[in-house]
């Protein structure tokens, strides 16, 4: 497959080329020969990566169903995203390990592709689990994750923990030798934060939100993240955190900054009740909340609506497109998706000066949209 005339993504920045590829990116620059596609000059960015996304379409990858990963694939990928990291919810680990068989066992078809496993939980603390079940909540558990790991196949690429937990310094030592360990839905101070980027946690949960804000004297997680040159994520949906704060956010992390949605089995559908790990949820006017609460429990958006939303709110398209595929990918360890560059994984996004998509390609594949 060749496309030419394209303003392509590479590195940070857009350059007017040609990319050919099949399962792999093979050739980038001015290329000669027969265009496949005429791309006459709409934007050629990679695929997004999304690290943290519950479902869609009314599915959720803690189900444990079959068939609901083919249906969010198939949602993925006609939202621009090609890789995503199936993310679970706190639950027990009789509830998670056949979610943890399920994920092994899916074989993709079409649609986007399962780069691993986000465990958000169960070692979160109590007063910041947001919409995470308090009685499923349970203390840093070195040999729980470790067979949690192994009924998945060692696909766990990204777990969330509260550093201020009982066992927590020791656990993040050990999950991080198999997995990137992200700080979030947590109380712990600045202290607490960098002894635990120091142990080898590398990033942080849906930044702001499950934790304590900035305060001038009591930093915690959002100083320590950037102290500690940790990667950190957002939910930008407009409602999770207010614009002026994603701006201020993404010049003070710059690259470190990673666009997600969040997702849960509300995206796709329609305003009404759905269930979140065991809990009912009210969705109105695009806002999810546990029902009859103000809690916000996730979001109804896309990474597509993501970056369509901060490209809205002042941030650049270069830095908008980056901090959707490449930055997220080198979070979890992924540095063959994310990027358009020879040898990579060819999975690639068509969009229009609107940001509309044009074609999606996973694996060079042309995807419905």
């Amino acid at each position: 497959m060749l496309i030419k005339n394209a303003k392509v993504f590479i590195g940070k920045s857009f350059v007017e080329a040609d990319v050919e590829f099949d399962k792999t990116i093979l050739a980038v620059g001015k290329l000669s020969g027969e265009a496949d596609i005429d791309a006459k000059g709409a934007y050629l960015v990679p695929g997004f990566v999304d690290i943290h996304t519950h479902g869609a379409m009314d599915q959720d990858f803690s189900d444990g169903i079959a068939e609901g990963l083919h249906v969010m694939a198939d949602y993925y990928a006609a939202h621009g995203v090609t890789s995503f990291l199936a993310t679970t919810m706190t639950l027990k680990e009789e509830a998670l390990t056949p979610a943890m068989n399920t994920i092994r066992d899916f074989k993709r078809e079409k649609g986007a592709k399962c780069a691993g496993i986000h465990l958000e939980g169960p070692f979160l603390g109590y007063a910041k689990r947001g919409a995470q079940a308090a009685e499923n909540l349970h203390a840093p558990d070195c040999d729980m994750y470790d067979r949690l790991n192994a009924e998945c196949g060692g696909q766990v690429r990204l777990i969330t923990v509260a550093p201020d937990e009982p066992g927590a310094m020791e656990f993040i030592s050990h999950a991080s030798k198999t997995a990137a360990v992200s700080l979030g839905h947590s109380s712990c101070s600045y202290e607490q934060a960098m002894e635990a980027f120091g142990r080898g946690a590398s990033h942080a949960t849906h930044l702001f939100n499950g934790m304590d804000g900035l305060h001038h004297r009591k930093p915690g997680i959002v100083a320590a993240a950037m102290d500690a040159g940790a990667s950190v994520e957002l939910i930008c949906d407009g409602l999770h955190i207010h614009p002026a704060v994603i701006r201020l956010v993404h010049r003070l992390y710059g690259d470190k900054l990673n666009l997600i949605s969040d997702s849960l089995r509300c995206a796709g559908m329609p305003d009404g009740d759905y269930m979140l790990g065991g809990q009912p949820i009210t969705v109105k006017s695009g806002k999810a909340t546990l029902t009859g609460t103000d809690t916000l429990a996730g979001s109804s958006i896309s990474m597509l609506d993501a970056v369509r939303n901060v490209v809205s709110f002042g941030l650049p398209l270069a830095d908008a497109i980056y901090c959707a595929s490449t930055a997220p990918a080198d979070a979890v360890r992924l540095y063959n998706i994310g990027r358009i560059s020879c040898g990579c994984a060819a999975d690639l996004l068509l969009l229009d000066e609107k940001l509309e998509l044009k074609a999606v390609f996973v694996d060079g594949e042309s995807q419905k949209i």
